[in-house]
């Protein structure tokens, strides 16, 4: 990992172990420099098969981008159910939509949140 005030290079896997996978955010810790961020949220995750989020997500007023990597990953919207299948499948949703998630194989997943507040 290499760091100066407005740059950073590293993994994501990596950098991300003691946040859950959240590599940009406004919970990194304001010393890591440019991932620091009231703007935007970046998480990359590596799900095993069956991991799934059983409960629902709520009144959550942020947009959302779900990237697939690599796997088979559903994601359950109160609007419908979206299957990943193909590399680059996403999936957006907007403010006031809730979700879960189950991972169906070995899953990479790219999140993108904006803005960065709870």
């Amino acid at each position: 990992m290499v760091t100066g005030a407005t740059w950073h290079s590293g993994n994501a896997a990596k950098d991300g172990q003691d946040t859950r996978g959240w590599i940009l955010g406004h919970f990194i810790d304001p010393a890591e420099g440019v991932r620091h961020s009231q703007d935007v949220e970046v998480k990359w995750f590596n799900h095993p098969a069956g991991d799934k989020r059983a409960e629902w997500t709520t009144d959550d007023q942020r947009t959302t981008l779900l990237l697939l990597i690599s796997g088979h990953f559903r994601l359950d919207l109160t609007t419908e159910s979206v299957t990943l299948a193909e590399q680059g499948d996403y999936v957006l949703w907007g403010p006031g939509i809730d979700h879960s998630w189950e991972a169906l194989e070995d899953t990479t997943i790219m999140t993108v949140r904006w803005p960065s507040h709870s």
